[in-house]
């Protein structure tokens, strides 16, 4: 009797999902855990694991459809023959040389099976050729939305325009932005840095920590410190509102925003009070690496205290960032840009960088908001305070 493949168990906190992509076709031969296919949340991909080896009898559930915890997609014949097929397959297949397209006949059959059979189907219908799209599935696979792309930008005279379905994910990062504009009141408070000081001590070390740690050492973390040490004295900032209660948060859990392929996520740092400059560098190399392959964890991108976004990589100079919610506060950091600065009666160049923090004005109050960007200035610009705590 054939084995059912069954959407991953969803989190209380994830309804359903969307099949996003089959890395297997109907007849395929399978291995046990060999991924099989892709289902994305709200939050984060799942990645379905085959439960046995064997031959796809069956895809129940095709690419875009909505799909539940535990819903059967897909059947598996894992019967002793069928078993026998797959892992004699898996353990007999030995790598070819690759064929460059332009020397091979069949370059375009190639192709189009690396397509999904929604992608096939549209191409099909629609009499587009798979050579003229670009896969961004997992190993160049074509996607049903790849095809709609492609034909949703053909010019039409010298006029052009694409319509392309928001992902799951983009729809929810605009869900929440919108909902933290309604819900809030968000002010936004400016101030700036002079970056010499951590500029200077990150170039005299920078070789012995990396020697040390494996790691390089950034700017991010010297936030982060400073971040930890301004959330303690001002705790409304890392407070939250709970209907008419405001939340004091005992811990200080910080999220850093990173851009992926399918959008925004905020990976948290748990407990940063706890951790070392080191500790959080490699963190944040580690989450930022996962989001551009879609493998950071559910729990590593939910709750959070506070949050840092950095604008400076893409070029920006100073921005109003949105809150997080229910976080109350989040820190925008910018691009370092050389500027004349007056300091002691003359003019001299120095690298600063524009800080801005966006806050709940419903539990901030000006005043602390203020003094709580002055707080992350004067420990970065004399960062010998943020490691002797003073």
């Amino acid at each position: 009797m054939p084995i059912e493949v069954k959407v991953p168990t969803f989190p209380e906190s994830v309804t359903d999902g969307t099949i996003i992509s089959w890395r297997k076709n109907k007849g395929d031969l399978v291995t046990e855990d060999e991924i099989i296919a892709e289902i994305e949340t709200d939050k984060v991909v799942f990645e379905v694991p085959a439960p046995d080896s064997g031959i796809i009898k069956e895809i129940i559930e095709a690419e875009g459809e909505i799909v539940a915890s535990n819903q059967p997609i897909a059947n598996i014949d894992n019967s002793k023959s069928a078993k026998a097929k797959a892992e004699a397959a898996s353990g007999t297949q030995e790598p070819t040389a690759e064929i460059p397209a332009s020397s091979s006949p069949s370059s375009e059959r190639s192709k189009e099976t690396l397509a999904m059979p929604a992608a096939q189907k549209m191409m099909s219908e629609q009499g587009i050729s798979a050579a003229s799209i670009t896969g961004s599935g997992k190993g160049g696979r074509i996607l049903k939305e790849d095809v709609i792309r492609q034909n949703s930008t053909r010019v039409m005279g010298l006029r052009e325009e694409k319509r392309v379905p928001m992902t799951r994910l983009r729809k929810r990062i605009a869900e929440r932005l919108v909902d933290a504009q309604h819900t809030a009141a968000i002010l936004t408070t400016f101030n700036e840095i002079n970056m010499q000081p951590v500029i200077d001590l990150r170039t005299r070390y920078r070789d012995i920590f990396e020697k040390k740690h494996g790691v390089r050492l950034g700017f991010m973390a010297f936030f982060v410190k400073a971040c930890v040490e301004a959330l303690r004295k001002f705790p409304e900032v890392n407070a939250s509102v709970d209907g008419d209660n405001i939340v004091y948060h005992g811990f200080y859990d910080i999220g850093i925003a990173v851009g992926s392929p399918r959008g925004l996520v905020v990976p948290i740092l748990r407990d940063t009070n706890t951790m070392d400059i080191a500790t959080i560098e490699k963190k944040i190399r580690d989450y930022g690496a996962r989001a551009q392959t879609g493998k950071l964890e559910l729990d590593e991108i939910t709750g959070g205290t506070f949050s840092i976004t950095n604008g400076g990589v893409f070029g920006s100079l100073l921005s109003t960032p949105i809150l997080n919610p229910p976080q109350s506060a989040i820190l925008g950091m910018h691009k370092i840009q050389e500027r004349p600065m007056a300091e002691n009666g003359q003019v001299v160049i120095r690298p600063m960088m524009y800080l801005a923090l966006s806050y709940d004005h419903r539990i901030v109050d000006g005043r602390e908001a203020v003094q709580f960007l002055v707080t992350i200035k004067d420990l970065l610009e004399d960062p010998a305070r943020i490691l002797l705590d003073v």
